[in-house]
C-alpha cells in the first residue's frame, strides 16, 4: 500500500544453493554486472568472499570490493580507451603467474566477462597456460542499462530479434569487419557498446544502408549509476546531440523503436513523481514526446 513506512530489510548470509569450491590456482572470471553494487549474482559474491587476490576494472563500483576477505590482496588493472592502461598480454600473464603462486584468483570485470569484454582472450590465455578457469555471468550493460531506461530489449510489437555490436575495433577505429549495409537492413534493433568515439561514421553508415533518420536512438551514460543519464534522439542527429550535451563515457546505445516504450515505462522517473509521457508509446503521436536528456 503507499504510504506505508518501509520495512527493515533482514540481513541474511550469502545462500550457498550449491556449494563452491575455489581450489588453490584457479582463475575465477567473474561478471561484475553494468554498475549498480547490488547487481552483482549472488555465485560472484561468494567467490569474491573467497578470494586470495581480486583484480579488477575499471568500470566497477568498489564497494563490491567489500565483500572481499580483509587479507585479500587487491590488484587494479583497468582499461579504459584513450587513457593510458595496463595492456592485455599483461594483465593476462599476471594471472598466470598469481595462479602459479598457489593463489585463489578473482578477475572482477565490469557487465560480463564475455561480451564485449576480452573474458574470452584471457581465458584462452589461462587455457593454453594450463591453468584452471571457472567463469560466472554478470548482467551485462546492453540488457540491464536499457531496462534501468525503461526499456524492453525485445517487444513483440516492435521487434524478434537483436544485434550486440561493438563501436571499435582493436585499433580503436570503427570495426571494418561489420557489414554495414547488411546490417542496417537486416537488424530490427542495435545494440552499442563502446561507440561514443566512432558514432557519427557508424550513424553514417547506417543512414547510407537504409536506416531511417527519424529512427529513435537511446543513450544510456553511466547506465544503473545513480548518475545515469539518457538521451533521446534520432539517428541523423545523434552524433551532434552527443557533442552539444557533452556526453561522456560509458555508453550504451539503443537503436530502434522499442527505445519508445520509454515514453510509458520509464520507471525511474516515474517512481521519482515524473508523470508518464504517453501510456501508448507506439502510437504515432507518441513521438513528437520524443526527445531531450533525462
Amino acid at each position: 500500500m503507499i504510504g506505508r513506512a518501509m520495512p527493515e530489510p533482514r540481513t541474511l548470509p550469502i545462500p550457498a544453493i550449491d556449494p563452491l569450491e575455489f581450489p588453490t590456482g584457479l582463475v575465477w572470471l567473474i561478471g561484475a554486472g553494468p554498475g549498480d553494487p547490488s547487481l552483482l549474482t549472488l555465485q560472484g559474491a561468494q567467490a569474491l568472499s573467497l578470494a586470495d587476490t581480486i583484480v579488477h576494472d575499471s568500470l566497477i563500483d568498489e564497494r563490491l570490493l567489500d565483500w572481499r576477505r580483509d587479507d585479500a590482496e587487491i590488484i587494479f588493472a583497468g582499461k579504459r580507451g584513450g587513457r593510458p592502461s595496463p595492456k592485455q598480454v599483461d594483465i593476462s600473464l599476471q594471472l598466470i603467474e598469481l595462479s602459479k603462486q598457489g593463489r585463489r584468483v578473482a578477475r572482477l570485470k565490469g557487465g560480463d566477462p564475455f561480451v564485449f569484454g576480452r573474458g574470452g582472450e584471457e581465458a584462452l590465455t589461462l587455457v593454453r597456460a594450463g591453468i584452471p578457469v571457472r567463469v560466472t555471468p554478470g548482467v551485462t550493460a546492453g540488457i540491464a542499462g536499457l531496462a534501468y531506461a525503461g526499456i524492453p530489449l525485445t517487444h513483440r510489437e516492435v521487434n524478434q530479434s537483436v544485434t550486440f555490436i561493438t563501436g571499435h575495433d582493436h585499433s580503436g577505429d570503427t570495426p571494418g569487419a561489420i557489414d554495414w549495409p547488411m546490417l542496417a537492413k537486416g537488424s530490427q534493433v542495435i545494440i552499442m557498446y563502446m561507440a561514443i568515439k566512432n558514432l557519427r561514421q557508424i550513424t553514417d553508415s547506417l543512414l547510407a544502408g537504409g536506416r531511417h533518420e527519424r529512427e529513435p536512438v537511446t543513450i544510456i551514460c553511466n547506465a544503473t549509476f545513480s548518475n545515469q543519464q539518457v538521451l533521446e534522439t534520432t539517428l541523423a542527429r545523434a552524433a551532434d546531440e552527443i557533442e552539444a550535451y557533452r556526453l561522456e563515457t560509458p555508453a550504451v546505445i539503443c537503436v530502434g523503436a522499442t527505445g519508445l516504450l520509454r515514453l510509458a515505462i520509464d520507471w525511474k522517473s516515474a517512481l521519482d513523481g515524473k508523470p508518464i509521457r504517453h501510456i501508448n508509446p507506439l502510437d504515432s503521436e507518441a513521438r513528437s514526446l520524443w526527445g531531450g536528456l533525462g
